[in-house]
This record gives C-alpha cells, sequence and structure tokens, in this order.
C-alpha cells in the first residue's frame, strides 16, 4: 500500500467524524466478546481436567458457572459490537456522503462534467461504504485481536513462561506475516475491483436510464455483451481479490498448529518434572484455540483495508479536484430590486469541449424576460449552465451585480440565480418535499398556492392525500404535463430573483407547452422576477420581452443572429420561416395568424 493511500484513508476517517464514545464502546464490547470466548476456552478446560480427578462437586461450582457465564457473554457482547460498530459506522457514512455532497456542490462543476453518471454514483455509494467498513471490519478487529491476544498470553505466560513465549511468537506470525501477505496480494486485485465496480455501475445507469431508445437504435445487445464482459473481468478480480484472503486463513491455522505443538512439547517435560500440573497443562494447551479466533478476522481485514484504501483515494481525488471553498453564509434570497445578470461577448462551451456559442450579450434583471430560441444542439442548455455559474465561461464576461460570477461564492450565487433544466429531477417523495428542494420552509398553505398558480388545481384536487401524496421515483406516476408544471412550481418556490428554465414545454402536446411558457413568462413577470426561457416553441414568446434566436454559423459556432420582441422579429426570414413551419406542424391558429400577418410587412 502506498503512502499516498494511506493518506488518503487517513482523510476520509477524519471526515466520518467518528463519536469516540460510541468507538470506545465497540472496542470494549468486541475485547468482551473475544475475551469470553478465550475465557470459556480457559475454564471449560480446567473443568474437564480438573472433573477427571474427581475433586468435590463444590470445587467445581464456580468454573461451571463461569463457563455458563462465559458463553453467555460471548454471543451477548458479540452482538453488543455488531450493534455498536455498525451504528458507528453508518453514523460516519451519512456525514462523508454530506461532506462529499456539499463539496460538490459549492466546488467546480467542471470535475462533475468529466465524469460520468454512474462513476459519481459509485463514488458516492459504494466507496463510501467501503470507507465506512473500514472501522467495523479492519480497524477495530485488529485492535480487538491485539489486546485479547496480549491478556491471553499474559494467561498463559502467568501459568508457564516458555510456552505464553511460543504462543506469543505463533500469535505474531498469524497476526503479522499472514495479514501482511493478503495487504500485498490484495491491493492491485482490489483496485480492480473497484475499477470494475465502478465501470459496471456506468453501463447498468445507461442501460436503465436509456434502454428504450438503446433498443430501437439496436445498440442493447452490443451492451449487454460488454456488460457481461465487465461482469467476467469484475468475478476475476473478485477471484483474486480473494486468494490472499485464503493465504492469511492457511498461515493462521498453521500458527495455530505450531502453538498447540510447542505446547505439548514444552508442556509436557514441565508436567514431568512437576512445574506444571495436568490442570494447568490442559489450559495452557487449549487456551491458545480460542486465542487464534481473533487472528483469523486479520486477513479479511487487510483486504478490507485495501479495499477502503482504494475507495478513499478514489474518494479524496473527487474532493480534491473539486476544490470546494469553505461554504460562506448568504442570505435566503437575493434582492430583487439590484439582481443584475450582464453578459459581454460571452463564449460558452463545456470543459474539454469545443466553444459552442460566442458573442453573448444580455442583461437580466428583476421584471425581465427573455427567451432562447435555436435548433437542438445549438448550445441553449450550455448558455443557461453557464450563467447559472454551473461552468465557467469560455471567453468574455460575465457578471451579477457588477462582480464577475466565477468570483462569487456558491451560496451567493444561488440565493441570486435559480436554474431549472429540462431533466430536473422529481424525487420519490411527497409534492410538498419536491417543492421544498426549492425552499426548505415552504408551508403546506404555500405549497397549495404554487400549485394552482402552476396549473394544477384539479390535478391537485384528486390526490389522495394533497401536497403530502407520495410520487413515484423521477415522477413515474404523473403525466409530462404534470410533471412540467410541478417543476414550474418548484421554480416559482425558489428565493431568487432570477429564474433560468431549460425547456418548460419539452414532450409536451403544442397547446399545454404553449400555455406553460406563457404561464411562466406572465408568472415570473407579476411577481417581479428576471426569467431566460430556452425554448423550441414560438407560438407563445409574444409574451418575453425579448427573444433571442441562435443560429450556428459556418464554423460550427452559435451566434446570435437576431433578437428583439416577438413581433419584430417577426420581419426575420429565418424567425418566421420557423414560425410557419410550426404553425404547420401543430395547427396553432396563433401560429398561422402570425404567419398571415407576415403578409404586409415584407422584408
Amino acid at each position: 500500500m502506498t503512502r499516498t493511500q494511506l493518506r488518503a484513508v487517513r482523510r476520509a476517517i477524519a471526515l466520518l467524524e467518528l463519536d469516540r464514545r460510541r468507538f470506545a464502546w465497540s472496542l470494549v464490547a468486541g475485547v468482551l466478546g473475544l475475551g469470553s470466548a478465550v475465557g470459556l476456552a480457559a475454564c471449560a478446560a480446567w473443568l474437564i481436567a480438573r472433573a477427571a480427578e474427581m475433586p468435590p462437586v463444590l470445587e467445581l461450582t464456580v468454573a461451571a458457572v463461569a463457563v455458563r457465564a462465559f458463553g453467555v457473554s460471548r454471543a451477548l457482547m458479540r452482538y453488543l459490537e455488531r450493534l455498536a460498530s455498525h451504528d458507528l459506522a453508518l453514523r460516519g457514512m451519512g456525514r462523508l456522503r454530506e461532506v462529499i455532497y456539499d463539496r460538490l456542490a459549492g466546488g467546480d462543476v467542471a470535475v462533475l462534467a468529466r465524469l460520468r453518471r454512474g462513476d459519481l454514483l459509485a463514488r458516492t455509494g459504494e466507496d463510501v461504504d467501503d470507507i465506512g467498513e473500514v472501522i467495523v471490519r479492519a480497524v477495530l478487529p485488529m485492535l480487538v485481536t491485539f489486546v485479547v491476544g496480549v491478556g491471553t498470553v499474559v494467561l498463559v505466560a502467568w501459568l508457564h513462561l516458555g510456552i505464553g513465549l511460543a504462543l506469543a511468537a505463533a500469535l505474531l506470525l498469524a497476526g503479522v506475516l499472514g495479514p501482511w501477505l493478503a495487504l500485498r496480494g490484495a491491493a492491485l486485485d482490489e483496485q480492480a475491483v473497484v475499477e470494475g465496480r465502478a465501470r459496471l455501475t456506468e453501463i447498468a445507469v445507461d442501460v436503465v436510464d436509456h434502454g428504450a431508445q438503446l433498443r430501437v437504435s439496436g445498440l442493447l445487445p452490443r451492451i449487454r455483451r460488454r456488460l457481461a464482459e465487465v461482469e467476467t473481468t469484475l468475478a476475476k478480480a473478485r477471484d483474486g481479490a480473494a486468494r490472499p484472503t485464503a493465504l492469511a486463513a492457511a498461515v493462521d491455522n498453521l500458527a495455530l498448529g505450531l502453538a498447540l505443538l510447542s505446547a505439548i512439547v514444552i508442556g509436557a517435560p514441565a508436567l514431568g518434572a512437576g512445574t506444571l500440573s495436568g490442570v494447568e497443562l490442559a489450559v495452557v494447551v487449549l487456551t491458545p484455540l480460542a486465542a487464534f479466533e481473533g487472528t483469523s478476522q486479520l486477513g479479511p481485514a487487510a483486504v478490507q483495508w485495501a479495499r477502503s484504501a482504494a475507495a478513499a483515494e478514489r474518494v479524496m481525488a473527487l474532493l480534491d479536484a473539486a476544490d470546494a471553498p469553505a461554504v460562506q453564509p448568504g442570505s435566503t434570497g437575493g434582492d430583487r430590486r439590484s439582481a443584475q445578470l450582464s453578459a459581454r461577448e460571452l463564449a460558452v462551451g463545456w470543459p474539454g469541449h469545443p466553444v459552442v456559442a460566442t458573442g453573448i450579450e444580455l442583461d437580466l434583471h428583476p421584471g425581465r424576460s427573455i427567451a432562447m430560441v435555436g435548433a437542438s444542439g445549438v448550445g441553449k442548455t450550455t448558455l443557461l449552465a453557464t450563467l447559472a455559474g454551473l461552468i465557467p465561461p469560455r471567453g468574455g464576461r460575465l457578471e451579477l451585480d457588477g462582480d464577475p460570477l466565477g468570483d462569487l461564492p456558491r451560496p451567493q450565487l444561488s440565493a441570486h440565480v435559480a436554474l431549472t433544466g429540462e431533466d430536473a429531477h422529481v424525487f420519490a417523495t411527497t409534492v410538498l418535499e419536491n417543492l421544498r428542494v426549492a425552499r426548505g420552509d415552504i408551508s403546506e398553505e404555500e405549497a397549495v398556492r404554487l400549485l394552482r398558480r402552476a396549473g394544477l388545481r384539479e390535478w391537485l384536487a384528486s390526490l389522495p392525500h394533497g401536497v403530502h401524496t407520495e410520487l413515484g421515483a423521477d415522477a413515474t406516476t404523473i403525466s409530462g404535463g404534470q410533471r412540467r408544471r410541478l417543476l414550474f412550481a418548484r421554480a416559482l418556490a425558489s428565493p431568487a430573483p432570477l429564474l433560468l428554465i431549460d425547456e418548460p414545454g419539452e414532450h409536451l402536446d403544442a397547446a399545454s407547452a404553449d400555455a406553460l411558457i406563457t404561464d411562466l413568462l406572465s408568472a415570473a413577470r407579476a411577481e417581479g422576477r428576471g426569467v431566460i426561457i430556452a425554448t423550441h416553441r414560438l407560438a407563445p414568446l409574444a409574451a418575453a420581452d425579448e427573444v433571442m434566436l441562435l443560429t450556428a454559423t459556418a464554423t460550427g459556432i452559435a451566434r446570435v443572429a437576431a433578437r428583439g420582441p416577438h413581433v419584430e422579429l417577426l420581419h426575420n426570414s429565418e424567425y418566421r420561416w420557423a414560425l410557419e413551419h410550426e404553425a404547420a406542424l401543430t395547427g396553432s391558429q396563433e401560429g398561422h395568424h402570425g404567419a398571415r400577418s407576415l403578409v404586409h410587412h415584407p422584408l
């Protein structure tokens, strides 16, 4: 294991913020559990050997009761140790995930842009689990084995020093050599397991999210073959990771045999010389059987350490790359009277990819609405992500209230600008909690008002439990239109004075999409908010103060081809053609009316 991995493990354990009292109780319970096993073996050996000498029955009473007590306490303390250690680890994993989410949310978004969704899921899921399990499966077993092993050696050495030293040597062999071999052999294999597991998660997420598209395109069989190949590779890596554990178990059994043999070889002459009684010989021979119960866990503990080190290295690399600034206190919402978002000669593009649009000029302030239109792939979503501060500009200037957007801490930026993406998630919880994603203090009455303003009055009335009705994962239990309007209500719930909304009418029929966009523009203006909408629909844009038409140039980089109010853009041939084409496809009377009015306004 490298020093980098050791540092990563120490840093990850520190982020778990383990409660010292819970950790101490877990250790004490573990020591008492394994110590009870040693005490049970020692008392049982003494009782059997002493009973063979047929002493008065009363001399055996205490030992008999002790055997029962150790038998009960062994199981009880093991249960309590498992309960305490798992509670400790689960609490730590929860805190670590909270740290990761906070750091990623406030850090460099380019880090997330470079990660596949499955890889991110693996790092925040199974990798965090592996880091938490290092406490349960590695640290605590090592400490418990050390404490009980020292106690056992002291007990045996008290009866016979030579046998105690032999037991100590055997325990060192099992507790050091075996885990070392396991750790050395498992490091590379466990790294392969972690990487293969992340790759498996990536492919599985792609299949779950895009199964229908992959089936239609004929790519699903190829993805399944790739999935089978990854599973085969992962199975081989897991088999390789299991070999060191088997080797450690073999070393443990060898050490146990040596300890027993040494006890007999050394104890038999001592028994003949009278320096060791028969009862004591039975105790020193049988007691090590329980002592090695702890060392048998050290091989798997070493493998778990290697697994956790690989996971910690990946998680710490993710956090270091995010380079998140310290969270600074901010208000729950921006000042709607002063928020001003300005772009000058702005160029946008995702990190690591070419620029997709340039020369963007706009001013957004509360009470103003802007609609961005253009063909798919022209860069509307990328522009919204840049305006929201999720990705850095590729050129030009982008400022909020005169300050460069990149210089503002995430809490302050989020208090002023809110982005609702086309694929914004609807969580598998109640309607109320889905609205509280935007603002955590929304009351039930306010949620009802927001849903009614979003055009969901009838839907809300039909819900069996009102705003407390549970929704399916990602809105699978509601229609597309209801999902969009729910996201509309969430956008209105945001305290931010500037709203950026991507394709609010996507996947809706023309009439529903037009009504939703009109409602959104009207509601935002009535509330004194600034709003930018990226959309394909042109018919409802008369409600916007300004429309920006993005068109790809010969170089493939989009620019603003035309801008102005909807009525003025009817004089633009490209905009007019798009509106006529939209009207022809949807049969929109509003679109036909707009197209006919151009007869009186020649270019």
